[in-house]
């Protein structure tokens, strides 16, 4: 088997696998069927056979309900699998390891949350949930690791999640399956499975100056939100203070939660979700700050919210 297809590598991989051999082996099934019986019939029925066409069968719907009702059955239970498979692939656990992924043509750049940064390569701990938040500076690109059998679309202009959870470790290969431009072959990468020791070993050498936080930080006071979002400023603007997490009351009557795409949009497009009691003063940083940065400015307000409130 292994010659043929990529052994499972994560906590889901193994499902995935039993799903897709149960739906290929009964999906096979029903075409053997299909096709055995019009191929009997053709042979049977064939010019010059000396078959009795003359004598009509009597009508039965006892094999016609049961077929009906079986292959629903089967089918149906298919659904159901797959439905509940899909459900808790795109539901993160608490907990979870978050890393950042930003797709360029051609390539992917992932930061880490103390800061370590990589192009094309994906360092993480064995046996431990990762969640990767994931958007693109340009266009429609696909995050995929056929030995963890995930694979997701990201788009610009919004953040998308994905997880998994290797369980083992080793070299794996990281692609982009949605065809992105004249170098869309050359947008792979290597997903590098290590020991929790040996993990801590490399965020320790690749440690850099500045925390994602903290970059976020700098970058808040250059782009001047503080200006405005600060405890004591006289401007009045939402206080940025434990925010992320929290409900928001909007203009509009809604209340969303503050998590990384409203923080996101909040930014690029601020009248599009207005917060209720302000004035829509903040103007739109939309080609003004890159997804990098965008990352950095919402590690800081992270950081700024206390860590129960978290999500």
């Amino acid at each position: 088997m292994s010659g043929w297809f990529v052994p499972a590598a994560s906590s889901s991989g193994i499902e995935v696998d039993h799903l897709f051999w149960a739906l290929l082996a009964i999906s096979t099934a029903v075409m053997a069927l299909v096709f055995g019986l019009m191929a009997l019939y053709v042979v049977r029925y064939r010019a010059g056979s000396p078959i009795d066409r003359g004598s009509l069968a009597e009508k039965s719907w006892v094999f016609e309900i049961a077929w009906t009702s079986a292959t629903l059955l089967v089918f149906l239970g298919l659904f159901v699998w797959g439905a509940d498979l899909y459900v808790r692939l795109y539901q993160p656990p608490g907990g979870a390891l978050k890393l950042n992924v930003v797709g360029k043509q051609w390539m992917w750049k992932i930061e880490h949350p103390a800061g370590q940064r990589e192009i094309n390569a994906l360092h993480i701990p064995v046996d431990t949930p990762i969640e990767l938040i994931m958007t693109s500076e340009d266009v429609i690109h696909d995050f995929a690791i056929p030995a963890f059998r995930v694979k997701h679309d990201v788009l610009p202009g919004r953040y998308e999640t994905l997880w998994f959870q290797a369980t083992r470790t080793g070299d794996f290969h990281l692609f982009c399956t949605q065809f992105c431009g004249t170098d869309h072959a050359a947008m792979i990468g290597e997903v590098d499975v290590m020991t929790q020791p040996d993990y801590q070993h490399w965020l320790d050498a690749e440690a850099p100056a500045e925390t994602l936080a903290a970059a976020g930080a700098e970058l808040f006071r250059r782009y001047g939100c503080s200006g405005c979002h600060e405890g004591g400023s006289t401007a009045k603007a939402p206080v940025l203070d434990g925010l992320y997490g929290s409900p928001v009351p909007l203009e509009d009557g809604r209340m969303v939660t503050a998590d990384d795409r409203y923080l996101r949009d909040a930014i690029i497009q601020p009248d599009g979700e207005r917060v209720a009691g302000f004035a829509p003063l903040m103007p739109s940083y939309a080609g003004q700050i890159g997804e990098e940065d965008l990352f950095e400015l919402i590690a800081y307000l992270k950081s700024r919210a206390p860590a129960k409130e978290q999500p």
